[in-house]
């Protein structure tokens, strides 16, 4: 078998697939309010309802989160707590890190390297690579999350997920600001 016939057609089909699946550019939202501050928003506690979606937009999973934020200087701490529509509970703490007025930094256990945000008027741009547990195996997949805040109460979370630079499917989040952290 020649292994050039075969990659060629594949190496261009994800090509042509990555160019026209190019995300907006963040800049468009400079000018947009009210403007998101990391730092305040997630400061207290967030709910969270979601959905995930497969490569053919079908829902696969329901879930809720439960957030808890506090921040000391530049640093933040964010415990997700999370549980899905079959019952299942998952657990994940970001340690976020402000290294300038537009971008942050993140770890969890569950992120590979580094996430890396950036923000612009009500927009954040947060890319990392997940490590998902599927049945018996374990999956790297990469994010790409769009959040958009409405008002400061309410803010919306569309992310991409993509293996290879293949979207292999979608999350939808609905933040909803519950109470601000206690002193």
């Amino acid at each position: 078998m020649n292994h050039r016939r075969f990659w060629r057609p594949l190496a261009a089909a994800a090509l042509i697939f990555s160019l026209a699946s190019c995300a907006p550019s963040l800049q468009q939202y400079q000018h947009n309010t009210p403007r998101l501050d990391l730092q305040q928003y997630f400061n207290g506690r967030v709910e969270a309802w979601g959905l995930v979606q497969d490569f053919n937009g079908n829902v696969t999973r329901r879930f809720q989160v439960s957030i808890d934020g506090k921040w000391q200087g530049d640093t933040g701490t964010l415990d997700e707590h999370f549980v899905f529509d079959d019952g299942e509970k998952q657990f994940r703490r970001w340690t976020l890190t402000k290294l300038d007025s537009q971008r942050y930094r993140g770890t969890a256990d569950d992120v590979v390297g580094e996430a890396e945000g950036e923000v612009a008027g009500n927009t954040l741009r947060w890319r990392y690579t997940l490590r998902l547990p599927v049945d018996d195996t374990t999956y790297d997949i990469a994010f790409d999350d769009w959040m958009y805040q409405m008002d400061d109460q309410r803010l919306f979370n569309k992310a991409t997920l993509s293996k290879f630079g293949v979207q292999v499917g979608e999350v939808t989040l609905f933040f909803q600001k519950v109470a601000p952290a206690a002193n």
